[in-house]
């Protein structure tokens, strides 16, 4: 996963009248979040040959204005895990870009009364001129959890990956709760056990789509393994040795089982 900080090249601003000039970035996404790349693997150097929909300033990168544009096509598009395989900077940019593309797309117009809203001069925010609403950029907070008992770490089949064997508990913050209610109630209801000495560890953005992962450790208290036969098809405590790892390190998953491994 990526450590540094986005703002070590980025600044924010925004604007949906600013036009790009040669020497800009331009993230282009066309409707399935890909972006657009030369067959050299760089961004587009103008805007020529596509069908733009809108173009939105969104900060400066490496000194330079930098635009998200989303288009029609799907020729020389790339998904997000894939341009972070060949250049992780770019993929962290790239992440920020199709967040405010998501959102700018889902509040163009007010979702309370339907008028078309209008970006706000100061904040990152659509307004509607109706009604008043604000529509702000929505990230879903998610959790993830590396639960330990002894030398082994509890790791779960999950319904929905077809290419990933055992996987960490992971799962979406609840309206209401806290962030730790959330990782105490995610693993009892899909393995059924309770853990303790919960400790936060470090978060991750996930545009896959708007995630924010939260990243835990924790211990194993009590309980049998019992899954919901939902989400969770089979959970079972694994030695460092008999992990099988991801193909790709993008993931915080990744991050927290190196980390256990490295303790044992």
């Amino acid at each position: 996963m990526i450590e540094k900080s986005l703002y070590e090249n980025y600044e924010i601003s925004f604007s949906d009248t600013a036009t790009p000039k040669t020497e800009d970035y331009l993230f282009v996404f066309n409707d399935e979040r890909e972006l657009y790349l030369t067959s050299d693997k760089e961004l587009a150097k103008d805007l020529n040959d596509f069908d733009v929909e809108f173009c939105l300033l969104i900060g400066q990168y490496n000194g330079k204005d930098a635009f998200v544009v989303n288009v029609k096509g799907n020729e020389s598009f790339y998904p997000l895990q894939e341009v972070y395989e060949f250049n992780h900077d770019l993929y962290h940019i790239a992440g920020k870009a199709v967040l405010v593309r998501d959102w700018y797309i889902s509040h163009r117009f007010c979702g309370r009364c339907g008028t078309p809203t209008k970006l706000d001069e100061k904040d990152m925010m659509l307004k509607c001129p109706e009604c008043g609403q604000n529509h702000y950029p929505r990230i879903a907070p998610a959790i993830i959890v590396a639960i330990r008992k002894g030398n082994e770490l509890l790791m779960a089949k999950h319904s929905y990956h077809d290419n990933i064997r055992y996987a960490l508990i992971a799962g979406f913050v609840e309206p209401g709760e806290g962030i730790e209610e959330a990782v105490h109630r995610e693993v009892l209801e899909e393995v059924g056990v309770k853990i303790k000495n919960l400790k936060y560890q470090r978060s991750q953005s996930w545009p896959f789509p708007n995630s924010l992962m939260l990243a835990f450790t924790a211990e194993y208290d009590s309980g049998e393994i019992k899954v919901d036969g939902d989400e969770i098809l089979k959970a079972k405590w694994f030695k460092k040795d008999e992990i099988i790892r991801y193909g790709s390190d993008i993931s915080i998953s990744d991050w927290l089982i190196q980390e256990f491994i490295d303790s044992v």
